[in-house]
């Protein structure tokens, strides 16, 4: 079943969070969204997610292998968001452990615009690009920055961050 293994993906944004199943070569197999506001606090998101994914990966035998998250004040090092302006959630949200414990399977969670810049190295625009600057533009502002082929994350996660 290796060829059937599937990700989920999910961007928290200011005003939307979109998610998806995609397989290996990037291919997105199934997207959905739901308003940030619907979710006053984190902590009911895994479960919600985990209820709307199950019947795609029923009907089209997928597995899932583990999950993505991609969130502004996304700490890489400590899988939480950390006092993110355009979130209604406040204070330090350990959002990694609640996503560990729904789904039970290996979790990552970075800064939004880190996920789409490596995103873009991979499977978009910057495919074999080796040094680059992504800059997103959303609900905030964000950046990824790629030097040699790798992420540059600082001491702190924040590296290349422009502002909110």
């Amino acid at each position: 079943m290796a060829d059937k293994k599937v990700v989920l993906g999910i961007d928290i944004g200011g005003t939307g969070i979109k998610f998806g199943l995609v397989n290996r070569d990037g291919k997105i197999l199934f997207s959905d969204k739901v308003k940030t506001k619907g979710y006053p606090k984190p902590d009911p998101l895994p479960a919600d997610l985990k209820k709307r994914i199950a019947p795609v990966l029923k009907e089209q035998q997928l597995e899932l292998a583990g999950v993505g998250i991609g969130s502004p004040n996304g700490n890489y090092f400590d899988g939480t968001i950390d006092h993110a302006p355009n979130l209604p959630w406040k204070g330090l949200i350990p959002l990694k452990d609640y996503f560990k414990k729904a789904f039970r399977k290996p979790v990552a969670l970075t800064n939004d615009a880190k996920a789409a810049a490596i995103g873009e190295m991979y499977f978009g625009a910057a495919k074999g690009c080796k040094n680059y600057l992504f800059i997103t533009l959303g609900t905030g502002l964000g950046s990824g920055v790629i030097v040699n082929g790798q992420l540059v994350y600082g001491h702190d996660s924040l590296a290349g961050e422009l502002g909110h």
